[in-house]
């Protein structure tokens, strides 16, 4: 690979994806160009260890300088798990219970067995000061310092960790939350505060409340991880200047992830969804689907004009009974459908794939590492999908004959069919679960997946992805080289990110206008300075500004991209056109003689950084030579039953122009493409993998 010119004197730069089941690293070397990926399963109890596993594996001397790129399941993992510190509210008298009244939403109404959300914070450690902001900014009540200073000693007394602060309105005027802060951090040494100013400057009490006490819930926890990441990574002789990949798709700083730990909920998956774009920019995709499956779950997003989609709400655990969080982040859905998701059939008959996954430890069955409920990759070793002598390059031999018995044992059995027909049914529940991850990023937002490429990357989504597109009537699929390890990639093609927001509830007009370009102003210049703090070597700045924008008279938003200049006179109406047809995309319908209000505008700097360029494969026949042809076997086809394969082929051993047609399989060191009867794969000239789904 080559390198477009950079300004960075560090000659490395080391991403590193743990995920629940494998760690997976790619190392960018400046200096020759060249792409090194390593591997090793993910260490829960030990992840550092599994990064230098994993480093090592990729064969580079990182004594050099480096920029250590990190994405990491830590923050969703101690949420989901309610696995945090000891945490306190503290917050307006009189607003103790807005935590856990939320908005008293019924999204199921005849469910006798719904279950509201669950606070991570208990009543008896939800606390009160007096004090009032109004909705303009102006104090109402005046901070009580006396009661605040007493509040904190006895926060101290009862052993609090950490400490959530949110004060009605601070989004407006945050004074009595930095005074707070202060006299917490004099009475209450070494414990995390978290304001929600700095993390969610927006309106909306619950939501806020949720997201800073979710911030202040992890925050010890983070804090000590990145800590030890840093001290680990020096012991062993690396040389980083450490950056972390956020949710929003960019690189923030280990400072600020420290103080704002949340924004790195779903850095992983987000990686993969900026690669993604990358490839949707420079192959000319104007629509795609990234569909990254792993071994603990599958996720996909939108990607249109070389662009993801952003969210400005993300529910842990769902709509239904999640809790809500108001950070940046790509508009990624997840379902915990992996190569890892077990299978099981309960007393009463009820097969169910996933949520629960075996993980790295102990794994699926046919690993041999003392796991025992079979799993999505146990039906595929069964059903000759996976080549168990073949597994991670030949590096790690699977045992297929204990996958059969546990999926016999625990599945076949019980449901009264055979031990082919159970691995299928394994896969076609996943298939289903991890099509619906898809179309709740598109059907569920107006669009057409009918309309898009699917991309599918991860180490399962290629051995999966004929299917899914397949469930969705997706015509087309991209695998692109290295997919097994395209999350950790991702990160290489990351930009330094801030994102910032400020909500100013007003009607749009030209007057409003001159305040959104001041504000923006505002904003911007905060980014800038934590770019020049960042030590990223951006080669240039780019600016990306959005809105949320309603009717008058509606309760919820849009978001709509704001690339008007402010001060052209057609400003207005360029940017009210945008609304109305985003409007009419998300809902069916647009009102363009109603007034439009301005809710929050939205501001993200990136430093933009050079990237790894692909270069092409060399010249080489269409016809795959006889080196990249592997040994026939059966595989079990759904609709087909059990073929005799004969085109299994070694993907990097394949040329430009190739042609594939199903059934066949093509293995790499980490991943398998299965493409069934009917499809047919011509091999890109940069080495993607394009399948034409229905095509024989």
């Amino acid at each position: 690979m080559n390198a477009s010119p950079t300004a960075s004197a560090r000659t490395l730069r080391i991403a590193v994806d743990i995920g629940g089941t494998f760690t997976d690293v790619a190392i960018f070397d400046e200096v020759s160009g060249r792409v090194h990926l390593g591997k090793s399963a993910t260490q829960p109890q030990a992840r550092v260890r599994g990064i230098l596993a994993a480093i090592a594996d990729a064969g580079v001397d990182v004594s050099r300088p480096s920029l250590l790129l990190h994405g990491s399941t830590v923050v969703i993992n101690a949420l989901i798990e309610r696995r945090g510190a000891r945490t306190a509210l503290v917050t307006t008298k009189g607003f103790r219970d807005v935590y856990e009244i939320g908005r008293v939403n019924r999204p199921e109404s005849f469910n006798l067995f719904f279950r509201k959300h669950q606070p991570l914070v208990p009543r008896t450690l939800r606390f009160e000061v007096p004090e009032r902001m109004s909705a303009a900014g102006e104090v109402l009540a005046p901070f009580d310092a006396a009661e605040a200073e007493a509040l904190a000693r006895r926060l101290r007394d009862l052993g609090i960790e950490a400490v959530a602060v949110l004060f009605l309105h601070a989004y407006r005027n945050p004074a009595h939350e930095v005074r707070m802060r202060k006299i917490l951090e004099q009475a209450v040494p070494g414990v995390f505060v978290s304001t929600s100013h700095e993390v969610s400057n927006e309106y909306r009490e619950f939501e806020r409340t949720s997201t800073v006490v979710a911030n202040a819930f992890v925050g010890p926890l983070v804090r000590s991880y990145l800590g030890g990441l840093e001290r680990d990574t020096t012991a062993a002789g690396l040389r980083p200047h450490i950056l972390i990949m956020q949710s929003s798709g960019g690189l923030y700083d280990l400072g600020a992830s420290k103080d704002l730990p949340l924004y790195m909920l779903e850095s992983g998956p987000a990686a993969g969804v900026t690669g993604a774009g990358v490839l949707c920019r420079r192959l000319g995709i104007p629509r795609a689907i990234s569909f990254d499956m792993g071994g603990t779950t599958a996720k996909a997003a939108v990607i249109e004009g070389g662009a993801s989609r952003m969210a400005t709400d993300y529910f842990v655990g769902g709509y239904a009974a999640g809790l809500p969080l108001r950070i940046p982040a790509v508009d990624i859905h997840e379902v915990g459908t992996g190569g890892g998701s077990i299978a099981r059939v309960d007393p009463s008959g009820m097969f169910t794939v996933g949520p629960q996954s075996a993980g790295a430890e102990p794994g699926p069955v046919c690993y041999g590492l003392g796991g025992t409920e079979p799993t999505v990759t146990d039906a595929n070793v069964v059903l000759g999908r996976i080549d168990s002598g073949n597994f991670l390059g030949g590096r790690m031999r699977l045992d297929p004959g204990a996958a059969a018995e546990a999926i016999r044992e625990k599945v076949a059995e019980p449901l009264g069919i055979g031990v082919h027909e159970a691995a299928s049914g394994i896969l076609s529940v996943a298939t289903a679960s991890m099509a619906n991850a898809a179309r709740a990023v598109t059907t569920q937002r107006g669009l057409d997946p009918r309309d898009f490429t699917l991309i599918a990357y991860g180490g399962a989504g290629p051995l999966h992805a004929a299917a899914v597109a397949r469930e969705l009537s997706i015509p087309q699929v991209l695998i692109p080289p290295m997919p097994a390890h395209f999350s950790a990639v991702g990160m290489l093609y990351a930009d330094f990110r801030r994102d910032d927001a400020k909500t100013l509830l007003r009607r749009l007009d030209e007057k409003t206008l001159e305040e959104m370009d001041r504000a923006y102003q505002e904003l911007e210049a905060k980014g800038r300075a934590a770019l020049a703090t960042s030590e990223t070597a951006a080669a240039d700045v780019a600016v990306q500004r959005s809105a949320d924008m309603r009717y008058v008279g509606q309760e919820h938003t849009v978001t709509i991209p704001v690339t008007a200049d402010l001060h052209h006179p057609d400003a207005l109406a360029a940017i009210r056109r945008v609304f109305h047809t985003e409007h009419e995309l998300r809902y069916g319908h647009a009102a363009p003689e109603e007034s439009v209000e301005l809710v929050t505008i939205r501001s993200a700097v990136i430093g933009l950084v050079a990237k790894p360029a692909l270069p092409p494969l060399p010249p080489g026949p269409p016809d795959p030579p006889p080196s990249a042809r592997r040994p026939p076997r059966d595989v079990f086809f759904d609709g087909a039953g059990v073929i005799r394969v004969e085109a299994i082929f070694w993907r990097d051993r394949l040329g430009p122009g190739a042609v594939i047609y199903g059934p066949a399989v093509i293995e790499e060191a980490a991943s398998v493409t299965l493409v069934p009867p009917g499809d047919r794969v011509h091999v890109h000239p940069y080495g993607h993998l394009i399948m034409e789904v229905g095509q024989p």
